[in-house]
């Protein structure tokens, strides 16, 4: 089976206070493969484009689902409901139109998606076994987070000229290929598929508060990834692992908070060696 896209609709009653609201729309990549599905989450601004290489490489084993996360990419780009228990929701309903949700299968994210698979992990055990948490933990407040992404938003020069300048831009290499996959065409050059808005909206959470809580209630074993170079803070790692010893740590060598990105053969390895571990195969 090749990889093909899918549409799911969340329906309005679905979101919080949503009386009246529109549906919203999740844009939904189907690369095939055969196995214990795994499910990929995005971080903030990003989509789901950006999983290419490394489902590319699971396909032969595990059955690959991404998404474009609302308010990012194909998905509906202005939700009325942003919240970390709105995306909870759209990974539980594409889990249910892709028949995922159980025992097998494996949520995947990194920065804001890992903190979405985190959530739901812990509120909706049943859900997932696993999890691999990439460039993304529980840790809090950030008060400067939403001026930060604001700031970091308002440096990108829209529109760039061409796919040359905005991956210059995004630094170069698979993550600014990656990033600048993520544009599309419009008056004078490429322009985001995000709002500015609606980013710094996303993130208010994280300003406010810290996901500990949530944390001390995930019951499956986990995976998280590093980057050597990344934002990730090896406190909160080693944080995590004291209070959820059904944890694995591994550092990506070379990459940065896109580790995903940035080495993607090194966390294919790391993940594959782990999944491999918790099922009790040879990871071949």
């Amino acid at each position: 089976m090749g990889t093909t896209t899918v549409t799911v609709t969340v329906p309005a009653g679905d979101d919080a206070g949503a009386a009246g609201a529109d549906p919203v729309r999740l844009f939904c990549t189907d690369h095939g493969g055969e196995g214990p599905p795994l499910l990929l989450l995005h971080g903030l601004a990003g989509h789901c484009g950006e999983w290419e290489a490394l489902a590319a490489r699971f396909v032969a084993t595990h059955r690959v689902i991404a998404f474009d996360a609302r308010g990012s990419g194909a998905s509906t780009r202005r939700p009325g409901d942003v919240t970390r228990a709105a995306h909870v929701r759209d990974v539980r309903a594409v889990a249910r139109r892709f028949g995922l949700a159980g025992k097998d299968t494996v949520l995947v994210g990194q920065s804001m998606g890992g903190l979405t698979a985190l959530l739901t992990a812990a509120a909706h055990p049943e859900v997932c076994r696993a999890l691999v948490l990439i460039e993304a933990g529980p840790a809090g407040p950030s008060p400067e987070l939403p001026d930060r992404i604001g700031r970091w938003l308002d440096s990108w020069p829209v529109p760039f000229p061409d796919r040359e300048a905005a991956e210059a831009f995004f630094g170069g290499g698979p993550a600014g290929r990656a990033w600048a996959a993520g544009l599309a065409p419009g008056p004078g050059g490429l322009h985001p598929r995000v709002d500015r808005d609606v980013m710094v909206a996303t993130v208010q959470e994280n300003a406010h508060r810290d996901h500990w809580d949530a944390w001390d209630r995930v019951r499956c074993p986990v995976l998280v990834l590093r980057g050597e170079n990344g934002t990730m803070k090896p406190d909160e790692a080693d944080r995590m692992l004291d209070r959820h010893p059904a944890t694995r740590i591994a550092v990506i060598p070379g990459a940065g908070h896109d580790a995903h990105l940035d080495n993607t053969q090194a966390v294919y390895g790391e993940m594959a060696a782990y999944l491999a571990a918790i099922s009790g195969r040879d990871p071949g």
